[in-house]
């Protein structure tokens, strides 16, 4: 039914997916927390910066990745002078396009957590005495667990299934950079459709049990809407 390049396919795609959504839930929930606060007049920029690969096609934001992190783009120049290699074509240049590709399924579930948050809990935390830091580990952290378990969910799901991104970046090298999404294309051109279908139905039934649980869960947490 699977053959060991799908096994390796797939191991290598959950890996990405888990390491991507570890990065973008430390990167993200200070950038998030910061963009639910602030006041800043120009703050929209970056809001529209964060949801740009929610409208830009995979392929060019690849493109662009593998201009910068190639042996001729500024990042793989930089990584050169270091003594280092090119990350075109590696798993670390995956992780990095996969982290901005990603970003907004992260940043923006987590945004609209810390703003239901509202004012209220933090300010009578602080007349009681709080700091800043514990106001947020005690008070907005806990309030915003159904934002996280959304964020954490959408972005793991998300760099599981990308296709355009990864193939511009990694390229297709098995055991190395090819993902499983890149191997039912594979079998697809050489059509090998029942190999194609196995694995795709299984991602499709992994959705979906991935989104049921995250409903079901979000519906008992504590500030849950229902």
């Amino acid at each position: 039914m699977f053959a060991e390049q799908d096994v390796a396919a797939l191991l290598l795609s959950l890996k990405l997916a888990g390491l991507t959504t570890l990065i973008l839930l430390m990167l993200g929930t200070p950038l998030a927390w910061w963009l639910a606060r602030s006041h800043w007049r120009y703050r929209y920029v970056l809001e529209a910066l964060v949801a740009l690969p929610l409208v830009l096609p995979p392929t060019v934001l690849g493109f662009y990745l593998l201009v910068a992190l190639g042996p001729e783009g500024p990042v793989g120049r930089l990584m050169e002078a270091l003594g280092g290699s090119s990350l075109a074509f590696t798993f670390a240049g995956l992780v990095i396009g996969s982290v901005l590709y990603s970003l907004p399924f992260v940043v923006q579930p987590l945004q609209n957590a810390f703003q239901s948050v509202g004012l209220r809990p933090m300010e009578v935390a602080a007349t009681l005495g709080a700091s800043p830091v514990d106001r947020f580990f005690s008070i907005a952290l806990p309030l915003a667990r159904p934002g996280f378990l959304t964020a954490t969910v959408l972005g793991f799901a998300h760099t599981l299934g990308e296709f355009g991104v990864v193939l511009m970046i990694g390229g297709n090298i098995p055991g190395r950079t090819q993902v499983i999404s890149i191997a039912i294309y594979d079998h697809v051109e050489a059509l090998a459709y029942e190999r194609a279908h196995w694995i795709a139905a299984g991602l499709l039934l992994f959705s979906f049990l991935l989104l049921l649980t995250v409903y079901r869960l979000n519906r008992r947490l504590p500030g849950a809407r229902t």
